[in-house]
């Protein structure tokens, strides 16, 4: 059983995730999950379903847990705007990006972007776990029924409330660009950032492009906030670099400022990009965001 409880653990991490909205409470739940499923193997019953169904009934109830003395975490364009910086808020306020591909397949790939984590915050606990088991994973009904202790027409009812609550949240449609075409654009972002070519790195912005910086609620929207922003700031992002990684299924920047002398660096946000039908529609800088190995910032 250790080794099917182990090969589980990613796909536990996704589910949290979504969950959840932070990289760090999602390993922390999918750690308690396994943990309890070891330390309770013997009270797993295979004529009441899969192994798996049996570790995800674990999860869930680990974040149903987890949620319910949380806030809802949030994004900087659920607040009003506001052109000051101000005072960051605390860590537990923001939906974070979580490194790599945590997608499992591509099929799932856009469940993970960072706009639909955030309006899946704006569900209750059930209902998000519902439509993330029904409409993410793709579980049957009857199998969701098992794994929450309830009936299938209540499952049906929660998914309908849940959809039409996701609706009503309205998280950016993805784009229909492909993979290539958004690592082309981002690609092509660094180096006009690298060149300090304003008018390139603009021209890679749709119109109503979005540009927000957690942990201020700061944001700004249109192509021209953004370029009179980037003309206006104080020169503390000379020198630095953008470096590719992957961050919520799609292609990211680290920020990295050089620390002295000796050309090293140091790694103070991470840039995360949404899609339109051709160009970046939005930019989210986590600053401050710098995982160590434990990957906690």
């Amino acid at each position: 059983m250790e080794a099917q409880l182990a090969a589980l653990r990613p796909e536990l991490v996704g589910f949290a995730y979504r969950m959840l909205g932070s990289p760090y409470e999602a390993e922390d739940a999918a750690q308690e999950a396994l943990l309890r499923a070891w330390k309770h193997g013997g009270d797993y019953d295979p004529a009441r379903g899969s192994l798996r169904t049996w570790v995800y009934r674990i999860a869930t109830n680990v974040c149903l847990d987890m949620l319910r003395s949380a806030r809802r975490r949030a994004r900087p364009v659920d607040f009003e705007a506001d052109l000051t910086l101000g005072t960051p808020l605390p860590e537990t306020t923001w939906v974070l990006p979580i490194l790599g591909d945590p997608a499992e397949t591509a099929v799932r790939r856009d469940s993970v972007r960072l706009a639909f984590v955030a309006a899946l915050q704006h569900l209750p606990a059930r209902q998000r776990a519902v439509l993330i088991l029904r409409d993410v994973f793709c579980w049957p009904a009857d199998e969701v029924a098992v794994l929450l202790d309830t009936t299938v027409p209540s499952v049906t009812s929660a998914l309908q409330r849940a959809r039409a609550a996701l609706r009503k949240a309205d998280p950016a449609p993805p784009g229909p660009l492909s993979d290539e075409a958004k690592l082309a654009l981002v690609e092509r972002y660094a180096d006009a950032f690298h060149r300090d070519d304003i008018a390139a790195l603009v021209a890679l912005l749709q119109d109503d492009v979005i540009n927000s910086m957690p942990p201020f609620t700061w944001w700004i929207r249109g192509r021209a906030a953004v370029a009179a922003a980037f003309a206006g700031s104080d020169g503390s992002c000379h020198g630095a670099r953008l470096v590719p990684v992957t961050a919520n299924g799609g292609p990211a920047l680290w920020q990295e400022r050089p620390t002295g002398p000796g050309g090293s660096y140091e790694r103070f946000a991470l840039l995360v990009f949404e899609f339109g039908d051709e160009l970046i529609s939005e930019i989210t800088t986590f600053l401050g965001y710098r995982p160590d190995v434990t990957g906690r910032p």
